[in-house]
């Protein structure tokens, strides 16, 4: 069901499938967030690096959890699941093979304090963490090295969207990120 349109106290519910379009089995959350990703496509990676251009923002503008000496965690802006963090170091390296023991060292550090941080605000009950190492290994941002930190709960069967049809994220970014901060240790 849905409105039928925004505003005034008369609402009233009708079916989706009265609505225009083909109804199908799909349910549909709309994301147009989404669409400045779409429309603009690999191209802009190639030249600007988000993770380069990230620390020079504001924590609220970039979803910057925390900053670190070698690394910083911030909010994937395309997540898996809500509180979807990434772990970067601030130097522009592609590979983990090619990162400093300094980097490799916060980026472990930085991840586990993640994981306890997700654990206590959003109460998660497991974590799929890991990089991915190049496009072919579908990194979307290959240049630049950045670990995963995925929660998930126990009642969340929708991790591949794909399976599902319906992605549902309950949280807007910036509420993630300001409870993810004010939790995160000092």
């Amino acid at each position: 069901m849905t409105s039928s349109h925004a505003g005034g106290s008369d609402d009233a519910l009708v079916a989706a499938s009265d609505l225009p379009g083909v109804p199908d089995e799909f349910q549909r959350l709309w994301t147009p967030h989404r669409m400045a990703y779409i429309q603009a496509g690999p191209e802009p990676l190639k030249h600007d690096c988000p993770f380069c251009a990230a620390p020079s923002m504001s924590d609220e503008d970039a979803l910057i959890v925390h900053r670190g000496v070698h690394a910083y965690v911030l909010l994937n802006l395309f997540p898996y699941n809500s509180g979807h963090l990434l772990v970067c170091p601030y130097r522009h390296v592609g590979l983990y093979d090619e990162a400093t023991a300094e980097e490799i060292d916060e980026i472990s550090r930085l991840t586990q304090t993640a994981m306890r941080t997700l654990r206590e605000t959003a109460r998660c009950h497991g974590f799929n963490i890991g990089m991915n190492q190049g496009e072919v290994a579908g990194a979307g941002v290959a240049a630049h090295l950045h670990q995963h930190v995925v929660p998930r709960w126990a009642t969340d069967a929708n991790f591949f969207p794909i399976i599902a049809k319906t992605k549902a994220l309950p949280q807007l970014l910036g509420e993630v990120r300001q409870s993810l901060a004010d939790a995160w240790p000092a």
